[in-house]
């Protein structure tokens, strides 16, 4: 069994979703939102921090995963939004807690089959998913699909090294598959 924590990073506000990944079975523990009240960027960063520090100490997740920063039409906007990323990683790295990075791209992928998938089927599947009676908050949704998205790349890493079909010279991987290989080559 393995709790993971996702992070959906803001400097306003930041989604978290707690899943149990047991075999191939999730489900939901936790969800929500750290609503950032703070109006100074060093504050609202300490904010975040201090709530991803809370969330560690009282759901004692085994493992960490959040969004990578994607370069946004305004420079500032995407400094603050990595700097939110900074301070919410931190708490994971100081309880040793191993932390994974994913694409929004391949979150989607996971997620719904697309890379190209919308706020609104994101959050409809993660609800189909944890079977959940209703949809989460958006940022909520999110980082439980950065959790989802997780669990699915560990376990396609385990079946990839395990097996690989081809035919021929071609291996035939799902897209998603391609997205992680792609993904872990990008950041060597």
């Amino acid at each position: 069994m393995t709790i993971i924590l996702g992070i959906d990073p803001g400097s306003r506000v930041a989604g978290y979703g707690v899943i149990k990944k047991n075999g191939n079975k999730l489900s939901y523990i936790a969800s929500g939102c750290i609503r950032i009240k703070e109006k100074e960027l060093p504050q609202r960063l300490k904010q975040v921090f201090d709530g991803v520090s809370q969330l560690i100490e009282q759901y004692h997740p085994d493992e960490f995963a959040i969004e990578q920063v994607f370069m946004a039409r305004n420079a500032d906007s995407a400094l603050k939004l990595g700097q939110a990323r900074g301070v919410a990683i931190v708490p994971a790295v100081n309880a040793g807690l191993p932390v994974s990075e994913y694409a929004a791209r391949l979150i989607k992928q996971a997620v719904v089959g697309t890379g190209a998938a919308t706020k609104d089927q994101v959050g409809h599947m993660v609800m189909q998913l944890l079977k959940l009676p209703s949809r989460p908050q958006e940022d909520a949704a999110d980082a439980l699909a950065i959790a989802i998205c997780h669990a699915n790349a560990n376990q396609t890493l385990i079946a990839a090294a395990g097996k690989t079909k081809t035919r021929g010279n071609r291996s035939s991987r799902s897209h998603f598959e391609q997205l992680l290989k792609k993904q872990q080559k990008d950041k060597s």
